[in-house]
């Protein structure tokens, strides 16, 4: 079946979404590491990603872990410093597949507060044909409801949908619907796979 749009995640794909390295650097390997074994962060974030307030579960968390205060209240305040940089190829590849007329959701685990404030500091953000936000919607990947929403929403054949994401468990939800997908490990492999399906010229998707 033919490709009539491409479906990117964000985190990892067109935004580096490295929370450690940052916490590496501001505290040091030993301390987070310490920090990461004893406080559960990333469960922390799939509230934010389920659609919890983004300052509110941050900071609530926080005083359960009062050893931990200030560190856990980084996540919030340095936020933007643990979503960065941007991956440039990720970004031209969707550019080009819009200026080609080919549609491009997001399809992403993301918190509606820090999703907006994404938004101010990586335009590119606002510039999908459809958004679909796992806090806004109230459920994320790679739980089916969410696969099963884009597709009535955007009205395409799941077969008609390809999908990028960097996470197999995402890919696989996806896959078991019908959707065509493909696991990113670099914006190189991206690449080839839309060069593969004449979705972009080579000239394109450098």
């Amino acid at each position: 079946m033919s490709i009539e749009a491409v479906v990117f995640d964000i985190g990892n794909v067109l935004i580096e979404w490295q929370p450690e390295r940052h916490y590496d650097r501001v505290i040091g390997p030993a301390r987070r590491k310490a920090m990461f074994d004893s406080v559960d962060l990333h469960g922390m974030n799939d509230l934010v990603d389920q659609g919890h307030h983004f300052t509110d579960t941050i900071y609530d968390w926080a005083e359960k872990h009062p050893e931990w205060r200030e560190e856990i209240r980084m996540w919030h305040d340095d936020w933007i410093s643990l979503a960065s940089p941007a991956i440039p190829h990720s970004v031209r590849l969707m550019r080009a597949l819009k200026r080609r007329g080919v549609p491009v959701f997001a399809l992403s685990n993301f918190g509606v507060q820090n999703f907006e404030y994404a938004c101010t500091v990586y335009p590119f953000l606002n510039e999908f044909d459809r958004l679909y936000v796992s806090g806004r919607m109230k459920t994320v990947k790679p739980w089916p409801e969410i696969y099963e929403r884009v597709e009535a929403d955007c009205g395409i054949a799941p077969g008609a949908l390809l999908f990028t994401d960097d996470r197999i468990d995402n890919i696989e939800t996806a896959r078991t619907r019908g959707w065509q997908t493909h696991h990113f490990d670099g914006p190189e492999g991206l690449a080839r796979r839309l060069v593969a399906e004449t979705l972009l010229k080579e000239s394109e998707a450098a």
